[in-house]
């Protein structure tokens, strides 16, 4: 999603600081800056496990069937993928790796509101030579058991290779499960599991699947995996960030890379407590209320500065306009 406002961004920057610096086990894991200037709308991240160290990006609506290579270490591109045996992606949102060692790239927002009747996954091989070149990916059409919705992360268990897609809402919405295996022949409807107290632009699970991250522009939640079901933990350490759209595991787990949109935009680490895949505890030690309310990660105070900022600048600018 483009256009959150940079000002807003850099304001609430001055008021909150960043977070605190990650430990560098994994490339990458303390944080690069993102160098292609092809890349302005990095919506997705994923870590490699074919290639330790590369990260996988690609922009938002516009830019065509592309994938790019980021390296941990410099921040440059290593490579573009050119997606083949797909239509046209409409607004790719997501981006994750399943335990067969596949990408999958959600094209899944719908920036007017869950109005489309449908959106997609596309499936592909990861290469195993890092270099320029076209893929074959398989098209996957998905539908919603109780109707079309906007969503932004999508995010495969990296053991049961289940597929699941937050929805974003600012009210709050719904984490949603594909069925046990994808098909390329129908429509494969994605049920709702659970609710979720968070205005979601990305997720990622663990390494070891037993936690789920999801974050938001302004905070994020980590849960317990339990039976194929969320349970709070806490809140996550989100850096501020001028449009925050991704987030990522490390490969050893122990660590969150957050991203942004933006050319030139940084890639930012928070350490995970515990360990590797580890969740938070929450400020007070519960594991929350589950009451239905927004989780922003921040105090009242912080919330009340960004609303300002907000206030100031118009609410109107952080939001895409609806596309034709």
């Amino acid at each position: 999603m483009r256009s959150f406002l940079g000002a807003a961004g850099a304001a609430v920057v001055l008021a909150f600081g960043a977070a605190a610096p990650a430990a560098a086990d994994d490339a990458g894991s303390d944080g690069f800056t993102i160098k292609d200037p092809r890349i302005t709308e990095s919506s997705g991240l994923a870590a490699s496990r074919l290639h330790p160290g590369i990260y996988w990006t690609h922009n938002d609506s516009g830019d065509g069937p592309y994938l790019y290579a980021v390296d941990g270490k410099t921040g440059k591109t290593v490579a573009t993928l050119t997606l083949t045996g797909i239509g046209a992606p409409r607004d790719v949102e997501a981006i994750s790796i399943g335990p067969d060692d596949n990408l999958y790239v959600g094209d899944i927002g719908d920036n007017l509101g869950g109005s489309w009747s449908h959106v997609w996954i596309y499936k592909l091989p990861e290469p195993k030579e890092l270099r320029d070149q076209t893929v074959r990916a398989t098209q996957y059409v998905v539908k919603y058991a109780d109707g079309p919705r906007n969503a932004e992360a999508l995010m495969v268990h990296p053991k049961t290779g289940r597929v699941y897609i937050a929805e974003k809402n600012e009210d709050g919405g719904g984490l949603y499960e594909g069925p046990a295996t994808l098909s390329a022949a129908g429509t494969n409807v994605f049920r709702r599991v659970a609710g979720i107290d968070l205005w979601v632009t990305d997720g990622a699970f663990s390494p070891d699947g037993r936690h789920l991250a999801l974050r938001g522009y302004f905070g994020g939640i980590s849960y317990a995996w339990k039976d194929g079901k969320p349970k709070r933990e806490g809140q996550l350490n989100v850096p501020t960030q001028p449009q925050g759209e991704s987030v990522t595991y490390t490969l050893d787990g122990k660590t969150l890379l957050y991203g942004s949109e933006g050319r030139g935009s940084a890639v930012q680490p928070v350490q995970v407590e515990g360990g590797a895949g580890g969740g938070p505890k929450s400020p007070s030690g519960s594991e929350g209320s589950g009451d239905g309310r927004i989780d922003t990660g921040f105090s009242a105070s912080a919330v009340g500065l960004v609303a300002g900022v907000i206030a100031v600048f118009g609410i109107g600018r952080l939001v895409r306009r609806p596309k034709r």
